[in-house]
């Protein structure tokens, strides 16, 4: 296999994505729902890299939503008869129910109307509920589903009768990003979720540091929304309002996962955007799969050429991989 560089990587990467969706969206108002209000770094990775996207196509939505506030009727007044994006990451299935059901919900609410399915890694642990979600693509008649591995392509083909195609991340629409000087040899970012692959040790060998990106500081976090309030005092309009609110904390969000991982001269991961940012970074890095597949599945899929990237199988393993390739830092510190 001859590797690449981040540069060649991330800007074919990003050119497929944009291609694929350049074929599936049809014309009109769109609406972009599902955005990601919590703390985990990758979906708000995902988020501004679909904002990148239609952005650079003269797409802005016409119509933002989380799942909190989404209004069938105001998404209706605002888009017509136009398309529905639903925002993409690692929940369509069984592990994550309320996406799963919001999902159930605009299918069976907007029949007829373009939905698009950003990029997802499909999973699930129950075939009625894989059944259920067919029996709704089914009655919708006008889903188009994106798919990120081949895994997943596999099971839609099987269960889904849609339009379904194979696409890229849309976090790599961010293009390549500047790291800040690392402060340890190796930088673990490891899962403490229920997607976290059982075995392997806990104990951190010296050099290594290791967190999860899923605790925000609440002070800053108290700071932001307090100018996301005054701002609002210069803007009357509520849609361009949340449009601004959420480009704001996903920005600060995904900011905040480009410095943990820049701690690191190396850095060990079983997150999928942890290895994506990483690639961004152009971070040399061991991967872990996650519970089910999905971030080896990514992988072999799109990123496996990459001349940074390292697999191991345990957290011992990917360890010993890493601290390998920084001893001489380790022995200096």
């Amino acid at each position: 296999m001859i590797k690449k560089n981040a540069d060649q990587l991330v800007g074919e990467l990003a050119d497929h994505f944009a291609s694929v969706l350049d074929a599936v969206l049809p014309s009109g108002k769109l609406a972009l729902v599902d955005f990601p209000d919590h703390s985990n770094v990758g979906d708000s990775a995902i988020w501004l890299g679909e904002m990148t996207y239609l952005r650079q196509r003269g797409r802005l939505p016409a119509y933002y939503s989380a799942i909190a506030d989404f209004d069938d009727n105001a998404c209706r007044a605002a888009i017509g008869d136009g398309p529905i994006l639903i925002h993409g990451g690692g929940n369509m299935g069984t592990l994550w129910p309320k996406h799963e059901a919001f999902r159930l919900h605009l299918l069976r609410t907007h029949r007829g109307q373009p939905i698009i399915q950003m990029p997802q890694s499909i999973h699930y642990a129950d075939p009625a509920a894989a059944a259920e979600m067919a029996d709704a693509i089914r009655e919708h008649g006008r889903f188009t589903l994106l798919v990120r591995d081949a895994r997943s392509l596999a099971f839609a083909e099987r269960h889904f009768d849609c339009t379904i195609r194979l696409s890229p991340d849309a976090a790599l629409m961010l293009g390549r990003q500047q790291r800040a000087p690392a402060s340890v040899p190796v930088f673990a970012l490891l899962r403490t979720d229920h997607e976290r692959a059982l075995g392997g040790v806990d104990a951190l060998p010296a050099g290594v540091a290791a967190d999860d990106w899923l605790e925000e500081d609440p002070a800053q976090k108290r700071r932001l929304r307090l100018s996301l309030k005054l701002g609002r005092l210069f803007n009357r309009d509520p849609m361009a309002q949340r449009a601004a609110r959420q480009q704001r904390l996903a920005e600060w969000r995904f900011q905040r996962g480009l410095a943990m991982l820049s701690a690191g001269e190396l850095v060990v991961t079983d997150r999928l955007h942890a290895h994506i940012l990483s690639l961004l970074l152009d971070i040399p890095h061991v991967l872990l799969d996650n519970s089910y597949g999905k971030v080896a599945g990514f992988a072999d899929q799109w990123t496996g050429d990459y001349a940074g990237l390292m697999r191991a199988t345990d957290r011992g393993g990917a360890f010993e991989t890493a601290l390998a390739c920084v001893a001489p830092q380790v022995v200096d510190g």
